[in-house]
This record gives structure tokens, C-alpha cells and sequence, in this order.
């Protein structure tokens, strides 16, 4: 086991996969024996640690001193200033308003107090004295009525921006997702730092809740030290000395928190997926008939253990750091407190001035401990925040391009020269020099085993992938060089695992193009072409029944249900080019043939179809087959041709063939000589 265990080195740490190493830190002693019995290893392949991905430099932000925390910390005040201006104005505006109004209403109470002090310190009569307090006891009254309402407005101000930030945020960092180029979304690592985002969109909200609370203590503690420098100037420095240690605990426990939930990321994912597997509909079957629950259940109870551990771990190391800072802490408020008695033994202070400089500094320091917490917290907030700023910026860097030339309304001719492509986590190509041409009108056939690149090819004609060599023509233009949007609404999909989404059955159907005119009448076209309309009439609300069980008055569809509302979908799309992969696979055979014959009269009708199928009988009406084998094109031609030259398609064609018959050898037997010819008749 010891080349799957997570070992520190230098600030890095090393992939469990043997000769993969991966950066981040769990906190655990090197060669530690991992608690959760194996389990990461055996379901997910090593342990789920951090790995560096597109965050380099998340471990130098985590190791920032308090110094530099405090440099960059008007940064992230600035970021949940800026947000907050663009979400309501008039919101962040009244908050401001009213910060600085109580930090007045603050400072001039304490003055107030002085002068209450002063009055009743002075020479005369016990009544006397509390008389001639009263009018600096009443400003007193009136400073904290004006600061409670004043607090009351930042809190209504602030709850009304908060919401705003936060789906500010939200919709930046999902619009920006939602343009990135495929490869991105498949890339787990950008998976990664879209998880870690969604803690940085609530992360925004929190900012502006902090970055009040700062504004605020800032303002009382200006207050309280303005009123201390005015007394006597050597307790200023004191009552910040005060706050040192804290700030130090804060900072260095806010450190450890985010660095924790950049490393256990991953692994908390993988806990919630394994509950997920146990509670949810896909599982359910195999959890209950194959006792798959007790084996996921186990294992995730030692994953849990696991982070459990963790947890005590944190808060250990945080117990002790909050023993140091409390230590710290008060032996700066004594020396304080010693000052101020040394400068009434001395006649340095007065004793009414002294009452004050207390209340001062007992105000001053419950203040500078209400900056401190607002100041960590803030901090904590800005490392979740730099997450979303990443995603924007590196999503950003890998979106699609805008622009570029014009696609034709309906492409004449497309056609592929020598394409290549590979996969970034495998070593051989996906497709290898792969031509093809398709015509308007045409149907052409994509086949081979499973792994030939048929699907690849196919995400290839959509845009979905650049090729990595080799170029894509739409009437002669080079697709690098084309309108990526305008090159996304020529093409419809139909695949086996099209999306099935958990919204009602015209959203289904109509999202397919979002807006398109036509309404009802071109919802209904579809609907027929896709022979959906029986399944339309089962539905216990027609058109407005939710697709989704999982929702009160839900319903389940069928596999072959589904897939006729996904073809309905590519209908009402009606793109130049429709691209079908394994379209019928979860229709009977009846169904399948009435498929097939539609999306023949649909080429007659001057739309291109590419097919991508295993069940070769159905491409006999194709114009053109292409045969595809461990990525490169072997053979392409007409059925009647491919059949008649005896090669790859003719020997697969036969084997399918050879299912049907009566006393058709196994899987495991040789084929039966003349096979193929007997198929082809």
C-alpha cells in the first residue's frame, strides 16, 4: 500500500495512482495509514486529494501572513464593494448612510458621556452634580437612539443587497460556464474549481454582510480611539496592541479552514455521490436485488469517519491557537489597564477622564473583537470569492469564440478532409485521417464496434471539438473559421442519452429552440413527425405534465417514451443537419422501422442526416456508409457495396445475421462459412 498513500513533501503532496503526482495537503503525518480502510482507493482509484488544476496559486494565498492578509484585504472589501454597486446602488448607498451616521452617533456619545462624567466628578452638592449632568446624559440618550435607528436601516439596506450580489454572482460565473468549449466540461480538474465556485457565488453574498460588519467596527473603533487620543495619546497604541493577538488567531485559523476545504473537496463530493447512489432512482434496482446498498452504506461510513478526523483535527489546532491569542490578548489589556493607573497615580489624568478612557477602552476593545471576527470572516469569505473569480477568468480563457464568418441557412455540402482528433487523458487518437463528405439531402451512415470514434466524429460535425488535425468544410469554409453559434443552430442532435429534462413535456419538446415562432402549430408538426402523439395522450395533463417524479405530480416516461420526445425535439429544432446516434435503441422493432422511414423522407425533403447505428440492416437506405475502425476510416461505400466487397462491414453485417437464424452458432463458435453471403440475401 505504500504507493497509494498521501505523503507531504516540500509543501506538495503525492498522488495516491502510482507515477501521478498531485499537490494539496490533508494535514496527516507522512505514511499515515489512510482511516477510511481503502475505501478511495477501491471505488474511486486513490485518495481524493487536492490537485493543483487551474488553481496554482491557492496554497500562496492560503500562506499569507497577517501582514499580507491585511494589504490584500481592502482588495476584497473593494470586490464586495463593486459587486454590491452593481446590484443595487441605492441599497449599498443607504448602508454607507448609515455606517457613517453611527459612527458619529457613536463618537459624539462618548464625548457626551465624558462631559456626564466630568459633571458628576465635580465639587458640590450630590444633586447639584446630577442636575448638571442631565443635558449631557440626555445627548448621551439621543446619540444611542439615533445610532439603534441608523443600525436598524444598514441591516434592512444590507438584507435587501445581499440577495442581488449573490445571484449577481451566480449568473456571472453560470453564463460564463455555459460558453466554455466542450473539452472544458469534460475536463474534471475545471470540474473541480466549477465545485469549488458555487461556495465562491455564496461566498459574494457573505462579503457584503462582512464588509458592512468591518465598515462598522472600523467606525465604532474610530470613534472610541479618537476619544482615547483625545484623553491621552499613549492609550491608543495600547488598546490596538489589544487586538493583535486576535487578529493573528483569526487569521491563522481562517488559513487552516480554507485549506482543509480545498484539500477534503474532492472527497466531500465523493461522499455525497455515494449517498446520492443509495437514496436516488438510478441505483435503486441494483442497491435493493444486488444488496449494493450495504456495500456502498459501509463504505461510505468510513469515508465519513475520515473526514470526521479531519474535522477534530481543525478544531484541536484551532483550541490551541485560541489559547495563545487569549493569553496574548490579555496580557495587552493588562498593560493597558496599568497605564491608566499609573496616569492617575502620576496626576496625569483626571478622575472623570480616567472613567471615560475605562468606558473608552472597554468599548474599544468589545469593538476592535467585533473587528477582528468581522475581518476574519471577511478574509474567509475573499478565499472562497478568488474560487469564482477563477472560474470566470479560466472560463473566459477556454469559452467559445465569438464570430466569425457566416454559415449558410442550408449548407450545400460539408465535407471532412483527413481529420484527427485525441482525447487529452488518452494516448492513441480518436480519429485518425478520417474524409467524409455529406450533401444536402443525403443521409450518411456512421458504423463500427464500440470505440471506432462514430460518436466522436459526430461531436466533431456539430462543433462540439475543433480536430485536432485535418479540417471541417461547410461549403468550403473552414469551421475554425466560422460563426461558432450560427454553426450550432444548423445542427440537431438525437442520441440514446439525449438530456431527459425535469420540466413538462412542452419544455421538452421546445427546447429544442428556445423562442422559435411558430408556437403550437410547429409544436404539433414535430409531434407527428416524431410519432409522439400516442404518448402525448397518456399524459395525465397533456403537454403541462411534469416530466420529473422526483416532484409532486410528476411522471416517469419509458426509455422508448423519452426517446420519442427526443426525437420531437430535433423536429421542432428542424436544423439543416440532423445528427442521430442510435436514435431507436430503445424502440421496438416496429417503432425502429417507422423511424427509419421518417428520417428517409426527411432527406427527401433536403435535410442532411447523420446516422450513427450498430444495427446495420437499418443504413440499407443510406446514400453512403462509412466504416470506422479503431479510429480510421477502412471502408465506405453503398450497402449493396460494402456487402459485395466482402470486408469489416460485410463480416459484421453477417454476424448480425446470423442471430436470427435457427441454429445461429454462439458468441463463441467460429462462423459458419458463407455467413456473410447468406446475410446479404
Amino acid at each position: 500500500m505504500a504507493d497509494v498513500r498521501t505523503r507531504a513533501r516540500a509543501g506538495a503532496w503525492t498522488w495516491a495512482r502510482p507515477g501521478a503526482r498531485r499537490r494539496g495537503g490533508d494535514g496527516r503525518e507522512p505514511g499515515r495509514e489512510d482511516a477510511s480502510g481503502g475505501s478511495e482507493e477501491l471505488l474511486f482509484g486513490g485518495p481524493l486529494r487536492y490537485a493543483g488544476g487551474w488553481s496554482q496559486h491557492e496554497l500562496a494565498w492560503v500562506g499569507m501572513s497577517f501582514l499580507a492578509m491585511a494589504r490584500r484585504l481592502p482588495r476584497s472589501a473593494w470586490q464586495a464593494f463593486r459587486l454590491a454597486w452593481e446590484a443595487d446602488r441605492r441599497a449599498l448607498a443607504s448602508v454607507l448612510a448609515a455606517e457613517l451616521g453611527q459612527g458619529a452617533a457613536r463618537a459624539f456619545g462618548l464625548l457626551a458621556t465624558n462631559g456626564v462624567l466630568v459633571q458628576l466628578f465635580a465639587a458640590g452638592p450630590t444633586p447639584q452634580r446630577v442636575r448638571s449632568a442631565l443635558p449631557a446624559l440626555a445627548w448621551v440618550a439621543a446619540a444611542g437612539a439615533l445610532a439603534a435607528l441608523l443600525a436598524a436601516w444598514s441591516t434592512a439596506a444590507t438584507g435587501t443587497l445581499q440577495p442581488k450580489v449573490e445571484r449577481l454572482a451566480t449568473v456571472r460565473y453560470l453564463r460564463r460556464a455555459a460558453r466554455v468549449e466542450l473539452e472544458a466540461v469534460e475536463d474534471a480538474e475545471f470540474h473541480r474549481l466549477l465545485a469549488s465556485a458555487q461556495y465562491g457565488a455564496e461566498a459574494a453574498r457573505r462579503m457584503v454582510g462582512y464588509s458592512v460588519g468591518v465598515l462598522n467596527a472600523v467606525l465604532a473603533l474610530a470613534a472610541a480611539g479618537g476619544v482615547l487620543l483625545v484623553l491621552h495619546p499613549v492609550l491608543l497604541p495600547l488598546l490596538l496592541l489589544i487586538a493583535l493577538p486576535r487578529g493573528w488567531a483569526s487569521v491563522r485559523s481562517a488559513r487552516r479552514r480554507y485549506g482543509s476545504f480545498l484539500v477534503w473537496l474532492e472527497h466531500a463530493r465523493a461522499r455525497r455521490v455515494l449517498s446520492e447512489l443509495i437514496t436516488g432512482r438510478e441505483a435503486a434496482q441494483e442497491v435493493r436485488v444486488h444488496g449494493a446498498g450495504a456495500f456502498v452504506l459501509d463504505h461510505y461510513e468510513r469515508m465519513a469517519a475520515r473526514a470526521e478526523a479531519e474535522q477534530t483535527r481543525l478544531a484541536r489546532a484551532e483550541a490551541a491557537t485560541e489559547v495563545a491569542a487569549s493569553a496574548l490578548a490579555g496580557i495587552a489589556a493588562g498593560a493597558t489597564y496599568t497605564a491608566l493607573g499609573l496616569l492617575l497615580l502620576s496626576g496625569g489624568m483626571p478622575l472623570a477622564v480616567a472613567g471615560t478612557a475605562v468606558l473608552a477602552v472597554r468599548t474599544g476593545t468589545a469593538d476592535l473583537g467585533s473587528l477582528v471576527m468581522q475581518v476574519n470572516f471577511l478574509y474567509e469569505q475573499a478565499l472562497f470569492f478568488q474560487d469564482l473569480e477563477r472560474v470566470v477568468e479560466e472560463a473566459g480563457r477556454r469559452a467559445i469564440p465569438a464570430g466569425g464568418a457566416d454559415v449558410a441557412a442550408r449548407p450545400q455540402l460539408v465535407r471532412v478532409e483527413r481529420v484527427g482528433f485525441r482525447y487529452p487523458d488518452r494516448s492513441e487518437p480518436a480519429l485518425d485521417r478520417v474524409s467524409m463528405t455529406l450533401r444536402r439531402g443525403e443521409i450518411v451512415a456512421l458504423v463500427g464496434e464500440n470505440g471506432s470514434g462514430k460518436s466522436t466524429l459526430a461531436k466533431l460535425l456539430a462543433g462540439l471539438h475543433p480536430p485536432t488535425e485535418g479540417r471541417i468544410l461547410w461549403d468550403g469554409v473552414d469551421a475554425a473559421d466560422l460563426d461558432r453559434d450560427q454553426l450550432f443552430d444548423r445542427v440537431a442532435l438525437v442520441s440514446q442519452d439525449f438530456h431527459r429534462w425535469p420540466f413538462t413535456a412542452r419544455v421538452n419538446v421546445t427546447i429544442g429552440r428556445p423562442g422559435a415562432p411558430g408556437g403550437d402549430d410547429r409544436l404539433e408538426h414535430a409531434v407527428r413527425q416524431a410519432d409522439a402523439g400516442p404518448l402525448l395522450k397518456d399524459l395525465p395533463a397533456g403537454w403541462d405534465t411534469l416530466l420529473a417524479r422526483e416532484f409532486a405530480g410528476g411522471v416517469q416516461l419509458s426509455g422508448g417514451q423519452w426517446q420519442r420526445l427526443g426525437l420531437a425535439r430535433a423536429h421542432y429544432r428542424a436544423a439543416p443537419l440532423l445528427i442521430c446516434d442510435e436514435p431507436t435503441a430503445a424502440l421496438d422493432p416496429r417503432a425502429e422501422i417507422d423511424v427509419f422511414e421518417r428520417i428517409r423522407r426527411l432527406a427527401d425533403e433536403g435535410q442532411s442526416i447523420v446516422l450513427i447505428t450498430h444495427r446495420l440492416a437499418s443504413v440499407r437506405h443510406a446514400d453512403r456508409i462509412y466504416v470506422l475502425s479503431r479510429g480510421r476510416l477502412v471502408e465506405e461505400g453503398t450497402h449493396a457495396e460494402l456487402l459485395a466487397a466482402g470486408g469489416h462491414f460485410a463480416e459484421l453485417y453477417g454476424m448480425q445475421a446470423d442471430q436470427y437464424r435457427t441454429g445461429a452458432p454462439g458468441p463463441g463458435d467460429a462462423p459458419r462459412p458463407g455467413a456473410a453471403g447468406e446475410g446479404r440475401r
